[in-house]
């Protein structure tokens, strides 16, 4: 289990600091006393361990390739999912005050997008001030490795690549929104990817850019780039 270091850390936490990581605000009266201030602390701590890891493994790319990975491997995405490998939810609803007049129960928090890899964060907060950052660095990047390595897998810009493919056939691309559809909040976008009048690629996306990534990245495998 990539995860099994962190985890480690995270039970021999002392209480005090274990019980504030999964603390959510509305479960004390003092706001300093919730997994916030951890959580802000736990982030940048996970951003220089897997920076450092970065550095560390990926000597050949650049400084830009390197940003795209790591934006994408320290995501609330990734969080979320290290945080469930932790166990992080079934934490939280052990530290779920018994009773909890005005609180928010855990079973919502961890229905939303942020209460769960905020607490993620928070553990690793907690983890470096009771262990130090060179011991608490190895665990996150272990824990946080398989996403590590998705994400550099993925990092392609494939409008990038068909630009450049096409540069050496003197032939550019443009992008045009074929169909826009659903409400604002989650549209939906379709893109063709167009040389010479012809469409070479379409593709789909919540966004115009996602959608154009997805028509370059099937212009490219038609090209064969």
């Amino acid at each position: 289990m990539s995860a099994a270091a962190l985890s480690e850390l995270i039970r021999e936490l002392p209480d005090d600091l274990r019980r504030q990581a999964l603390t959510h605000s509305s479960w004390t009266e003092d706001r300093a006393e919730s997994y916030e201030r951890l959580a802000y602390l736990g982030d940048s701590v996970l951003a220089l361990a897997v920076a450092g890891h970065l550095i560390d493994h990926f000597t050949g790319v650049d400084a830009g390739g390197l940003t795209k990975v790591h934006n994408q491997a320290v995501s609330g995405v990734s969080c979320a999912e290290v945080g469930r490998e932790l166990g992080v939810p079934a934490m939280l609803h052990e530290n779920e005050p018994e009773e909890m007049p005005v609180g928010i129960p855990a079973e919502v928090l961890l229905s939303g997008e942020r209460p769960l890899p905020e607490a993620t964060e928070a553990l690793i907060g907690a983890c470096f001030l009771a262990f130090g950052f060179e011991r608490v660095a190895g665990a996150v990047a272990a824990a946080f490795e398989p996403r590590i390595e998705h994400a550099s897998e993925t990092r392609i810009d494939f409008k990038s690549a068909l630009q450049e493919l096409l540069a050496r056939r003197r032939a550019r691309v443009s992008y045009e929104v074929s169909a826009e559809s659903g409400p604002p909040h989650r549209r939906r976008f379709e893109v063709a990817a167009v040389v010479d009048s012809k469409r070479i690629g379409e593709g789909v996306g919540r966004s115009k850019k996602a959608a154009e990534q997805a028509a370059a990245e099937q212009a490219l495998k038609r090209l064969g780039g």
